[in-house]
């Protein structure tokens, strides 16, 4: 007779769902990585890059990074950090669609858990493709939290694949807030500093995107509103972005957006 425990173990995974099949990792321009699967992004639509303005060395860095990661050379995992809503995340996926539109064989994959990186890297280091590995809006609230990121950037025990690479977007450049309080206790100040920087140094692409001045916000806004045949008044633009009490790439967004939506017309 059979183990009373096995037999209730073996009716509990009759019962479990089966594990996801995935999507075909070389067919897909953006994947999501969910539940141990990669599943197709149901619509992926990058904005074309000359849309996004004000940030043209960080263009420039970005996409001739996912050209070498595309092309098979050496790459850099990239962090993008800066104020909120200044494209970061938008240039990451214009990028993307970029290098994919000049024939470039990658993919992008969005991954909102840390610890789904190790059974993703395993994923795909067999698929003759390269991957940019998309973490965004990343933070910790203290340096231990951000070590396993460390370890999976540089110096863990298992090499990351050759063909993947990390676009992580953050709005502090070091993503691990500075404690003071922490460092006057500390034996050697300069030892909880370096803890804390120690992921940053990780990256060996730094990208940062500062707030704008209404003039670098108007060149936003008339570029979105000149690609959608919207007409603007350039003091209506400013006033928006007063009461949002913010000037980003984000505001204007929702600013074309809100023109759009007083004229009747949808944006693709």
């Amino acid at each position: 007779m059979s183990d009373p425990l096995e037999r209730i173990a073996a009716a509990l995974d009759r019962l479990a769902p089966p594990p996801p099949p995935g999507d075909d990792p070389t067919r897909h321009p953006a994947y999501v990585w969910r539940a141990g699967a990669l599943v197709a992004a149901r619509a992926f639509a990058p904005l074309p890059l000359d849309l996004l303005v004000e940030v043209d060395r960080q263009k420039a860095a970005l996409v001739d990074n996912l050209r070498r990661l595309a092309g098979g050379a050496a790459a850099q995992d990239v962090l993008l950090w800066g104020a909120r809503g200044t494209g970061k995340s938008a240039l990451v996926k214009a990028a993307i669609g970029a290098v994919q539109a000049d024939g470039g064989d990658i993919a992008l994959v969005e991954v909102t858990a840390l610890d789904a990186l190790p059974q993703l890297f395993a994923a795909l280091a067999p698929v003759r493709r390269a991957f940019a590995l998309f973490l965004d809006d990343l933070g910790f609230d203290g340096p231990a939290e951000a070590r396993t990121l460390r370890s999976l950037l540089e110096g863990g025990a298992e090499a990351r694949p050759g063909n993947v690479r990390l676009l992580v977007t953050a709005n502090r450049r070091h993503l691990v807030p500075r404690d003071i309080a922490e460092q006057d206790g500390a034996i050697n100040p300069r030892d909880s500093i370096d803890d804390q920087l120690a992921l940053a140094d990780r990256f060996g692409l730094s990208l940062g995107f500062h707030a704008l001045d209404q003039d670098g916000y108007c060149a936003i806004v008339a570029g979105y509103a000149a690609r959608y045949g919207l007409p603007f008044d350039a003091a209506d633009a400013i006033n928006w972005s007063t009461r949002r009490g913010s000037r980003s790439g984000r505001v204007a967004w929702q600013y074309v957006t809100e023109l759009a939506g007083r004229a009747g017309r949808a944006l693709d």
